[in-house]
């Protein structure tokens, strides 16, 4: 099920690509990327509440609220230069050079996470590196 949802958040994600090049077409980039925010607040939180999720605030620990709010000012910061990046630039040379969040997330987990590296990982890792550089070239 992991790789369905996995597929899933690629396409949605070159759907977000496409529409927000559309959409930010005349509109100030942080303006844009705050309205963005501001659905997918809306969209979370209602299915939070949905799927009774929110009964879970009480029990998480400070550790996971401390990172939760760092991923969420990395997404932030993350956003506000995406969509800066695809309002000055052509999308199709913008969304490879986001996309080497790949190769930084799978050396970060090797430092961080002492995730392993195999051989087919560093290959895979050099093939994505080599290939966003074709495409932005």
């Amino acid at each position: 099920m992991w790789f369905v949802l996995a597929l899933a958040s690629a396409v949605f994600a070159a759907l977000t690509s496409i529409f927000a090049k559309i959409g930010i077409e005349g509109v100030n980039s942080n303006l844009a990327t705050a309205l963005r925010t501001f659905v997918v607040l809306l969209l979370a939180w209602g299915i939070v509440f949905m799927t009774d999720a929110h009964k879970g605030i009480s029990e998480i620990s400070r550790r996971s609220w401390t990172f939760l709010i760092l991923s969420g000012l990395a997404t932030g910061a993350s956003w506000l230069c995406y969509f800066k990046a695809i309002q000055m630039g052509d999308v199709s040379k913008v969304v490879p050079i986001d996309k080497l969040s790949v190769v930084f997330t799978l050396v970060l987990a090797f430092i961080f996470l002492h995730e392993q590296f195999d051989t087919k990982s560093i290959i895979g890792t050099a093939l994505i590196g080599a290939g966003t550089l074709l495409m932005v070239l």
